[in-house]
């Protein structure tokens, strides 16, 4: 699937959409989920037309994306999740649950989440 310029996550980045942004660097933005599942949910989205989804991800991607999973367990850390645990999700496809098109990393956390593994 071809990368939609017009995904929400894109029109964010662009500043078409107003967002509560918790981070943001050259490469990354992180804001708070309209609709949390989670008492602190944040999605942490990389800058630029990127993959559509972790199926896109090859070789060339694995140090930005341990970069963005390194800069999810700051943010965790920050909003004070660390001590009690904290969840990162990034789903992939609509079965996996993914809505946007737009690779994106969810942190969740403020609460037992029970379910998986």
């Amino acid at each position: 699937m071809p990368y939609d310029p017009e995904n929400v996550f894109a029109k964010i980045l662009r500043d078409e959409i107003p967002s509560t942004r918790v981070y943001e660097d050259n490469e990354f933005i992180a804001i708070r989920d309209v609709n949390p599942a989670a008492p602190t949910h944040i999605l942490l989205i990389p800058r630029g037309d990127g993959p559509v989804s972790p199926a896109n991800l090859g070789d060339p991607d694995a140090a930005w994306v341990g970069r963005m999973v390194v800069l999810a367990t700051q943010i965790a850390r920050q909003q004070g999740l660390e001590e009690d645990g904290y969840r990162l999700v990034m789903n992939c496809g609509r079965d996996g649950g993914q809505s946007v098109p737009h690779l994106h990393l969810h942190i969740l956390g403020g609460r037992a989440l029970h379910g998986f593994g």
